[in-house]
């Protein structure tokens, strides 16, 4: 696995190095976006729809639209060392909590934790002191240069870290369009409801879910290219490259001509020929 992100934990006075791994992976079936015409990819580049010129990394600043069209400015070393000052490479929880507690709309992202050098004791101490607890940490920490709430638990044998929002980063149920107020329902309606819920409840399983679309989209993927159905882009057009070649066969042929330091400047007859050669040529042209 990929180490993420080095740092530590800490709880009291316990501090444990560690190793963040990204406990999970999108698995979706990414397709490109090509040209009908040739099938070659399309590229998409920077470009200002005010200037219309296209933009470089080093063109581009960071700003924030504070109101429609007005933006503040932040240039890098602002940037730079806001970050510094909140990142401490160091998970610290900060308080113990059962699980039941936090609602499953809070949890963003889930990360391995592994033990970093001469940490395994410590490790161990703290998966073994959540499991007979039966709480799971809340800690604070920076990644990714943003500053995150995460929970800290075991999973598998492992301890697991969850980043998980903050209270006004979930949006309230308030503003959901729509939603009915408490209705009165029939009785019998109700007791079906509940009776088919009861028909369906299970011990949960992931093994017994899989993404179906995905697993056929593959399958159409690997039917089309065994059917040879596979298509290659059209070779770019030969001019182009000729005219590289031409340029920079041009620029060697110019870089040879320059005279050196070392050489002496040139007689004035010569310097009068070449000059006299360039007016034929302009004068041709």
């Amino acid at each position: 696995m990929h180490t993420m992100w080095k740092g530590s934990i800490s709880f009291g006075l316990v501090n444990i190095p560690i190793k963040l791994y990204a406990a999970t992976e999108d698995k979706d079936v990414k397709l490109r976006n090509l040209h009908s015409k040739c099938h070659t990819p399309i590229q998409y580049e920077k470009k200002c729809p005010n200037c219309d010129e296209t933009v470089g990394n080093d063109d581009i600043v960071k700003g924030y639209e504070y109101v429609k069209g007005k933006f503040v400015i932040l240039d890098e070393e602002e940037l730079k060392q806001l970050k510094q000052e909140h990142e401490d490479k160091a998970v610290e929880i900060i308080d113990f909590v059962n699980l039941e507690e936090i609602d499953p709309i809070y949890f963003n992202r889930s990360y391995f934790v592994g033990p970093g050098e001469n940490g395994g004791k410590a490790y161990s101490l703290l998966r073994e002191a959540l499991l007979k607890s039966g709480k799971i940490g809340v800690a604070e920490m920076t990644i990714r240069s943003k500053q995150q709430l995460a929970v800290v638990r075991v999973y598998q044998n492992t301890i697991v870290m969850e980043t998980i929002h903050y209270p006004d980063e979930v949006r309230n149920t308030s503003d959901v369009p729509s939603v009915p107020e408490k209705t009165v329902l029939g009785e019998k309606e109700l007791e079906t409801a509940i009776m088919l819920i009861d028909q369906l409840t299970t011990t949960f399983n992931p093994e017994t879910y899989k993404d179906d679309y995905r697993e056929a989209l593959l399958g159409l993927i690997q039917k089309k290219a065994g059917q040879n159905q596979g298509k290659t882009p059209a070779d770019a057009p030969r001019e182009n490259v000729v005219d590289l070649m031409s340029a920079l066969q041009a620029s060697i042929d110019r870089s040879k001509e320059k005279p050196s330091k070392k050489e002496t400047a040139p007689k004035k007859t010569e310097t009068a020929k070449a000059q006299k050669k360039t007016k034929t040529v302009r004068k041709k042209a």
